[in-house]
């Protein structure tokens, strides 16, 4: 083995190992970045390569998010709301929002009262969120 194809060989690992490997929230932040760009860009068929590459990425994400005891506690949290609900609780926390942010919904006390169960978002609201933070709005519902 030429020297050229081992140096090849030690950065591919050494650039792996840090998305199969998730040891922080940095290389966890590189992964889910990384796996987000590839379900873009990759068709669903079964002989494109890049399809096994999302499901090594996916499994370490997965271990990694199983061994973090925040984000195991963010999981529960989010399997008790209503879907709708746990998809904007996952947009205030990823983008640092509070009851005050949303005024495509309404005032605070609205949001306060979607947030703990006592009115929900109405389509027109989700229409709105889709289009804010450019998501298919069946992300709101199971």
């Amino acid at each position: 083995m030429s020297n050229e194809v081992k140096h090849n060989d030690v950065s591919f690992a050494e650039i792996a190992r840090s998305y199969l490997h998730i040891a922080n929230d940095s290389d966890y932040k590189k992964a889910t970045t990384l796996i987000e760009a590839l379900m873009q860009e990759t068709d669903d068929s079964e002989d494109n390569p890049a399809n096994g590459l999302i499901e090594i990425l996916s499994h370490a994400i997965k271990a990694y998010e199983q061994s973090d005891t925040e984000l195991m506690k963010f999981h529960k949290e989010a399997n008790l709301d209503a879907p709708d609900v746990a998809m904007l609780r996952l947009l205030m926390d990823q983008h640092n929002l509070g009851v005050n942010d949303f005024p495509e919904i309404g005032d605070k006390s609205l949001i306060s009262k979607i947030l703990s169960g006592k009115r929900n978002l109405t389509k027109q609201h989700i229409q709105k969120l889709s289009e804010r933070f450019s998501i298919n709005p069946k992300l709101f519902f199971n």
